[in-house]
This record gives structure tokens, C-alpha cells and sequence, in this order.
């Protein structure tokens, strides 16, 4: 009798439209999405930053909700520039050395909510990764860059669709 009952609450709190297993807490009369092109407003970084994170973010809210991607006009919308891809000093040592160095990468994201304008958002995001002084950012930039996207993906996310 208990698996009969746990299946027929999980059928019902999956089917209702307020929340899903992927985590979104989403209306459902939200169908769609659309998603500007990011851009750069920043010196430094690489070229295909501002694609590769539009990219993901698409990616990852098709894979994590049942909305539908549109090329304008979705019920949700979201743009983004990257406004900082600097390299900081960090855990400084007893010689005032940096015995860290820290790429960090700022995302600014407006968001709209067509359906419920109290979601809607302009807020920055930021994520780091720490890499040794003793070597350059370019020796270690292609394995910082996907954790640093993929948490700022998450942040943004998590802010727009989980609702939390």
C-alpha cells in the first residue's frame, strides 16, 4: 500500500505545475523562454565568452524545464553582458605576495517575467576559481573558464526558474 501511495503523490505533485523534479518552481501558464545573446562589456577574456555562456544558459534551461525555446516574445526573458573577467591577488602571503591568483568573471542579467513582473530582476552575477601565482592566466584559463560558467549558469538559474 505505501508504494501505491508514494506513486500516486508523486504522479500528482509532478503533474500539478507548481513544482518538478528538476527543481523550477514555475507557473504553468510559463511556456517559453528566450534568451538575448550575452555580450561584453569588458577588456580581457575570450572572444566566444559572451556565446558559450548564452549557450549554456539555453542549454540548461532546456534540459532542466518543459519550456520552449523562442527567438523573442518568450514569457520569460533573460540578457546578459559580462562586465568584469579580472584576475585578482589572492591569500596573500607574509610578503604581501599573492600566493593565489583568482579569475573572476561578473554576468549582469536582467531578467523579465511577462506573466508575473514581481520576478523580474537586474542583478549581477559572479563566480571565481583560484589558480597559482606562479603561473599565468593563459596556462590556466581553458580549465578555470567551465567551472566558472557552469556555476554562474547555475546562479542564474537558480534565480530565474527555481524561484527558491
Amino acid at each position: 500500500m505505501s508504494l501505491f501511495f508514494i506513486l500516486n503523490v508523486s504522479f500528482l505533485v509532478s503533474s500539478c505545475g507548481v513544482y518538478s523534479f528538476t527543481g523550477t518552481s514555475l507557473s504553468p501558464d510559463i511556456k517559453t523562454f528566450t534568451i538575448i545573446n550575452f555580450n561584453m562589456a569588458t577588456a580581457g577574456g575570450p572572444s566566444d565568452l559572451p556565446q558559450k555562456l548564452t549557450e549554456q544558459v539555453k542549454e540548461y534551461f532546456q534540459k532542466n524545464t518543459s519550456l520552449t525555446l523562442q527567438q523573442n516574445g518568450g514569457d520569460l526573458l533573460l540578457e546578459g553582458t559580462i562586465t568584469g573577467y579580472d584576475v585578482l591577488a589572492a591569500a596573500p602571503t607574509a610578503n604581501d605576495q599573492a600566493g593565489l591568483n583568482r579569475l573572476n568573471v561578473t554576468v549582469q542579467v536582467r531578467f523579465t517575467n511577462a506573466k508575473d513582473e514581481t520576478k523580474n530582476f537586474d542583478q549581477s552575477f559572479t563566480y571565481y576559481a583560484d589558480f597559482p601565482q606562479d603561473q599565468t592566466l593563459n596556462q590556466n584559463e581553458s580549465r578555470l573558464l567551465p567551472t566558472i560558467q557552469e556555476n554562474l549558469v547555475q546562479q542564474i538559474f537558480n534565480k530565474s526558474a527555481a524561484d527558491w
